[in-house]
């Protein structure tokens, strides 16, 4: 193992580990902008489109425990070198394809690398820094990944104003390669000195159950919830996830050690952690057609008013770790989560004529809350966790986190579509058939139906669909406060005030 870096050198170290970090957020947010653009240029059907995101989404999350257990196995270091080498290639591969397919496989690819730079960029700070510097570094980490959201429209409506589509991608090289520099020069080696017999039936099951419950969520939105697709994906994943469970826990050397849940403060950090990934992926999702289509923002103009809500994350961080070391782990995670409850109730109650201040507001206390949480959560999960275990236990949250997350999309979504749907379609009454269809389908398809109509008509129909989309978004604004809320209650009550390492369990 390698000799830390000095006091100076730690801190150089931890912005190599930000930007790798942040290259994931910037990444996810620029494709999301330049997919009808991707559309246009590479005559992308829906369906391709649909995976161009998909592809990426189901090899990160099939691969997260693998990557996290391989680091730990041979070297933190290394692997993340690795996927950040993955990442870089295929970005620049994915800037020159001609056809959508290729486009497609290059996302998997990329989605191989992510795999390896989620968890291993975290699970290298407790080797970097003492526990009383941790709060600190994790605090910076999280708020470098959460810089990527409003970084991804602001630069992916640049540069496809001014360069071809594929500079959305080729943007990626440059930052991975000051990443793959800072982490060769400045970040040490650091791995199990005594790594376990490999467990080759608990990998292949973990990889096949996480890979295909993804799947099946991901299908969902395009085939519904009792599609085959859907149905086999899910029930299927979850089945061999139980039988990964049950095997793991028999195994003499587990691919993953779930007995770590038997120590209270990892269970209850990671379930904060994963509840949090549920409501806010889901909210943002929602969020950013509100900001675009309801409020009328361009790219650009989403990615600027989403900058209160990671002004809030950065001052939450603050306060967080402020309140973690004077009143304790379980007072931060419980009011963090309490006040982004708070901050989601109040969004509900925003229109479809509410002016920015109220929405800027709210998102500011909605990063403040999850600000205050998150790191704390973090921080507690790499404190429990035994030295030899920082990958694999890291990947394993963040697995968790990404199938919350992904369930979080699918099922708000469905929520606010059914609400959406139920609300908009007495207003459609009168029109044909094949129109009514699309603007029942989603807002988008509302407004682009209504620029066709004559003017009174069309005026009607963007009026109704944004209250409709409005009032569709408040009712998933207060499932995820009830969510966010009662976790906050049951860390509170469960989380131990006093958090102990791993291997001393506690249940």
């Amino acid at each position: 193992m390698e000799s830390a870096p000095g006091r100076a050198g730690r801190w150089w170290a931890l912005a190599a580990l930000v930007i790798s970090g942040l290259v994931i957020g910037l990444d996810s947010t620029i494709l999301i902008t330049a997919l009808p653009t991707l559309s246009s240029k590479l005559g992308a059907t829906t369906s391709d489109l649909q995976w161009i995101a998909a592809a990426y989404t189901l090899t990160l999350g099939g691969l997260l425990l693998p990557a996290g257990v391989l680091g730990d196995r041979y070297g933190r270091k290394r692997m993340l070198l690795v996927g950040l080498a993955i990442f870089g290639i295929t970005s620049v591969i994915a800037s020159q394809a001609t056809t959508a397919t290729t486009l497609i496989a290059m996302r998997a690819l990329m989605g191989v690398g992510a795999a390896f730079i989620v968890p291993l960029s975290l699970s290298i700070l407790p080797s970097l820094f003492t526990a009383a510097e941790r709060p600190r570094a994790i605090s910076v980490t999280a708020a470098g990944a959460f810089l990527g959201l409003p970084l991804g429209p602001l630069v992916a409506g640049w540069l496809l104003t001014h360069y071809a589509w594929g500079s959305v991608f080729l943007i990626n090289a440059p930052v991975i390669a000051i990443a793959l520099v800072g982490v060769w020069f400045l970040v040490p080696e650091n791995k199990d000195p005594h790594p376990r017999a490999f467990d080759w039936v608990g990998g292949v099951l973990a990889v096949i159950g996480v890979t295909a419950l993804v799947y099946g969520v991901i299908e969902q939105p395009i085939h519904g919830w009792t599609d085959p697709r859907v149905l086999g994906g899910i029930i299927g994943g979850a089945l061999v996830l139980a039988a990964f469970t049950v095997w793991d826990l028999r195994h003499p050397s587990p691919f993953v050690d779930l007995s770590n849940f038997r120590n209270r403060g990892f269970t209850w950090a990671t379930m904060a952690f994963v509840v949090t990934g549920f409501g806010l992926f889901g909210v943002m999702f929602i969020l950013t057609p509100y900001i675009q289509i309801v409020l009328g923002n361009d790219a650009q103009a989403t990615g600027v008013k989403l900058l209160p809500l990671i002004g809030g994350v950065i001052v939450g961080a603050g306060i967080g770790n402020v309140l973690a070391a004077r009143l304790g782990a379980r007072v931060g995670v419980s009011a963090g989560l309490a006040l982004t409850a708070a901050a989601l109730v109040g969004f509900s109650q925003i229109g479809a004529d509410t002016s920015f201040g109220p929405v800027a507001a709210a998102l500011a206390v909605i990063g403040i809350g999850i600000g205050i949480a998150l790191p704390t959560t973090l921080d507690i999960i790499l404190g429990t966790l035994p030295p030899s275990q920082t990958g694999a236990g890291s990947a394993l949250t963040r697995a968790l986190q990404q199938i919350a997350a992904t369930f979080g999309v699918a099922i708000l979504g469905s929520i606010l579509n059914s609400a959406y749907q139920g609300q908009i379609a007495p207003h459609l009454a009168t029109l044909p058939s094949g129109v009514r269809d699309v603007a029942l389908g989603s807002i988008a398809g509302a407004h682009a139906v209504a620029a066709h109509l004559p003017p009174t008509i069309g005026a009607a129909v963007v009026h109704a669909a944004n209250e409709a989309y409005t009032q569709g978004m408040g009712e998933v604004m207060l499932i995820s406060a009830g969510l966010v809320l009662a976790t906050a209650v049951a860390i509170a009550i469960f989380l131990p005030a006093r958090i102990s390492p791993v291997d001393a369990g506690d249940l």
